[in-house]
């Protein structure tokens, strides 16, 4: 058990400071009453648009998340409240549903998820990602998928279905080949063995698989990367991608905290690189800077997974185009019985 442990909440007017020992932590499971479901994207340094995310907060308590201070815009922390203060959209897949139903939209990629992982530990029990993939094979609505989550071939069937009648990938995020490393750092997500295991499942099927290697924590993982690349290649990986870490707001903190607490004879090292690769500083927002670094530091690593990727074999299957596959069930069938009348 661990203790409570948030960054102060720069939306709120002020925080508690605790007189005696914080309690320990305990998940609490909140509704969300959201009337929207997708979520969309206008960075122009991302490769998709709308994400679907049916979760707020991600038991996995990786240390690096970029999406923990998003929690603070509902009134919690980004530490230990986003791993254990989780939300739950329960008319997701109703939501997306009526978005579907708009005559405004075309079929555009949706992205599970943008945010927090989309087959965490409460996926199990409610199900919204399942309920939500089945809305986009009904609509044959392209779908993409990042996840750590062993828990992505419970839905083997949908995958097949929506790979059979639109198009869908599935990333999974692996940025660490040492156990022991990635057991400190995203505490209680599924094992970097489990993850290729699940990769491997899925590409015989027929899925489309990629890694993730996010994120790049240079004096930590970097020299990882060419072990990850051809594990995932055997795992039957076709893409591969990369970015360094990024530490936006309360992220800095929780990150540096983890690693001072885990790693302390590697943490001078690491923000050391870290500011190396940043000119300077520990993280970077500006748009398309935020996930590449500069200097010569940052030229290695650009150049090890260059090198890597090609080695192990991967095809440049990132580029692919995804089809416009979208209907509205029982469109075709209205049109025809249209044209018969107007016959």
């Amino acid at each position: 058990m661990r203790s409570v442990s948030n960054p102060p909440n720069p939306f709120e007017s002020s925080h508690r400071e605790l007189l005696e020992p914080a309690p320990a932590v305990q998940v609490e499971i909140f509704h969300d009453a959201s009337r929207e479901i997708l979520s969309r994207n206008d960075s122009p340094d991302l490769p998709f648009r709308w994400s679907v995310n049916p979760y707020r907060g991600c038991f996995h308590g990786c240390a690096y998340c970029y999406a923990r201070p998003s929690h603070e815009y509902w009134g919690f922390g980004a530490g230990t409240d986003f791993e254990s203060k989780l939300v739950v959209k329960k008319e997701a897949a109703k939501l997306l549903r009526q978005a579907f139903e708009r005559p405004s939209w075309k079929g555009e990629l949706i992205v599970f998820s943008g945010n927090t992982d989309c087959y965490q530990p409460l996926e199990a029990s409610y199900e919204l990602t399942r309920a939500c993939l089945e809305v986009c094979a009904d609509y044959r609505n392209p779908a993409g998928i990042i996840t750590k989550g062993a828990l992505v071939v419970r839905d083997l069937d949908l995958l097949t279905r929506l790979h059979r009648t639109a198009w869908t990938r599935v990333y999974f995020s692996i940025p660490f080949a040492d156990e022991r490393v990635a057991r400190a750092m995203e505490p209680h997500a599924p094992s970097i063995n489990k993850r290729f295991e699940i990769m491997n499942a899925l590409a015989n099927a027929g899925i489309q698989t990629g890694i993730s290697i996010a994120p790049v924590i240079p004096g930590l993982n970097d020299e990882a990367m060419p072990e990850l690349l051809d594990r995932a290649r055997a795992a039957g990986a076709r893409s591969a991608t990369f970015s360094l870490l990024r530490l936006s707001g309360s992220v800095e903190s929780v990150f540096l905290e983890r690693v001072k607490d885990v790693f302390p004879d590697r943490f001078e090292k690491v923000a050391n690189r870290l500011r190396e690769v940043r000119g300077g500083r520990l993280s970077e927002s500006a748009f398309f800077d935020r996930q590449h670094g500069k200097g010569t530091y940052w030229q290695m690593i650009e150049r090890l997974f260059q090198l890597a990727r090609r080695r192990a074999g991967f095809d440049g299957a990132d580029d692919e185009l995804i089809p416009d596959t979208f209907r509205r069930p029982g469109g075709m069938q209205t049109t025809l019985f249209d044209r018969e009348e107007a016959g």
